[in-house]
């Protein structure tokens, strides 16, 4: 099982330089987690990609569709992000992904530099995660 920030979500389904090394974390492992937010973070994504004209709008749709097939979700109250937020000193967004790690025993994999410097313990590099 592996948790993980909506970064590593994109990099595995939109095609980029980060792809293969995601592709090798969910080739390891395809149990992955995340709280629910991660969806509304990666619509959102994917809305910008579409404005941009990266996407089509039927290619956004079926990202998603796909990224609600991949990631299975928890759900983080209100109460419990704001006290990860205020314990690590994180947005309370940042906070539910942590909150999601500790749920599940386990460390979030991202790539947001500033998460992993705040909470070091709870997080791992994308790099980090993948096999030797």
């Amino acid at each position: 099982m592996v948790v993980v920030d909506t970064n590593i979500l994109a990099y595995l389904l939109i095609e980029g330089d980060r792809t293969a090394d995601a592709q090798a974390l969910f080739r390891r492992d395809p149990d992955w987690r995340s709280d629910e937010f991660v969806l509304i973070e990666f619509s959102n994504i994917l809305a910008t990609y579409q404005r941009s004209g990266a996407l089509t709008a039927d290619m956004a749709e079926k990202l998603l569709d796909t990224a609600t097939r991949t990631v299975s979700l928890i759900h983080t109250s209100h109460k419990g992000a704001l006290k990860v937020a205020m314990e690590f000193g994180v947005s309370a967004y940042d906070a539910r992904f942590l909150a999601a790690a500790r749920h599940h025993e386990s460390r979030l994999v991202t790539e947001d530099a500033k998460l992993r410097a705040a909470a070091p313990t709870l997080t791992l590099a994308l790099a980090e995660a993948l096999p030797p």
